[in-house]
């Protein structure tokens, strides 16, 4: 199950998954599952973000600038898609002021 995550989390990509860019969507493998994942665009945009630790505002202002969204609904938006990512175990939320 995927861990909760905060306006104090941390969001990492896992070390046991590949992905590739397909036409501007994703593909991603979790390695230890074998189960494949695909993001659209947006969900795309969001995994290219999080290739480095990001915070979820840090995310948040990335993608209100590159789409025309309202903060309020890409907050919960993200939050859906990084709580699924988390759940298949493609990423690793930390707390901030853990270390990475």
């Amino acid at each position: 199950m995927g861990e909760r995550i905060t306006g104090k989390s941390i969001i990492v990509v896992s070390p046991d998954q590949v992905s590739c860019d397909l036409s501007g969507e994703a593909a991603i493998l979790n390695l230890k599952s074998g189960v494949y994942f695909g993001l659209n665009t947006v969900g795309a945009s969001i995994w290219k973000l999080i290739q480095e630790p990001r915070t979820i505002k840090e995310i948040r202002d990335a993608l209100v600038e590159e789409y025309d969204v309202e903060p309020k609904c890409c907050v919960q938006d993200i939050l859906e898609l990084l709580q699924e990512l988390s759940i298949h175990e493609l990423i690793q939320i930390v707390d901030e002021k853990k270390n990475i």
